[in-house]
């Protein structure tokens, strides 16, 4: 099957960090859904960035209110593939069959902490996008996207905060409605 020599749970994702096959265990993995879901949280502690990777992003599909914790945790992780990854699961909220998005109290301190200093611009754009899901709520989040929107270094980082902060496109949409 899959032309895996081994296809239980574990040895699909030690496979997402083969470029050969991480495409095959990873479609596999996703079809496993909650049947592989120990195995995906165990390869968020792998030694090998592309493993974690991958799992960061099957729990964009699969995470369950289990996992989130150790998703969250990925966003500090020393790889910064691993940290857009994470990022982007926490704030997207298409992708998952569940509604377990996490609230503003378990991920905005190190969605605001990234967006004012990691190292890697494709990390703060990520991280403007979860601290954007926030700008209706909380002041911080405004602070924070203005603040990159006018300070940071990367033109596509201030591109992304200006659509998020008050004004921008995103937030217009995002706007809550007044009620009838």
């Amino acid at each position: 099957m899959l032309g895996f020599v081994r296809t239980d749970n574990e040895a699909l994702v030690s496979c997402l960090g083969d470029p050969q096959r991480a495409v095959a265990a990873y479609r596999e993995l996703l079809l496993r859904k909650d049947d592989a879901l120990g195995a995906i949280r165990a390869g968020l502690s792998d030694g090998n960035a592309a493993v974690r990777e991958g799992c960061c992003r099957l729990l964009d599909h699969l995470v369950d209110t289990e996992s989130m914790g150790r998703l969250i945790a990925m966003a500090d992780d020393p790889d910064a593939d691993v940290r857009i990854a994470a990022f982007h699961a926490l704030a997207c909220d298409r992708c998952k069959d569940d509604t377990c998005a996490p609230g503003a109290e378990r991920v905005i301190e190190p969605a605001l902490r990234h967006l004012a200093s990691d190292p890697d611009p494709r990390v703060r754009v990520r991280a403007a996008e979860l601290v954007g899901k926030f700008v209706h709520t909380e002041a911080r989040a405004v602070a924070a996207l203005e603040a990159a929107r006018a300070d940071d270094p990367s033109p596509a980082v201030r591109k992304k905060a200006g659509w998020y902060a008050p004004g921008g496109s995103i937030h217009r949409r995002t706007a809550p409605r007044p009620p009838r």
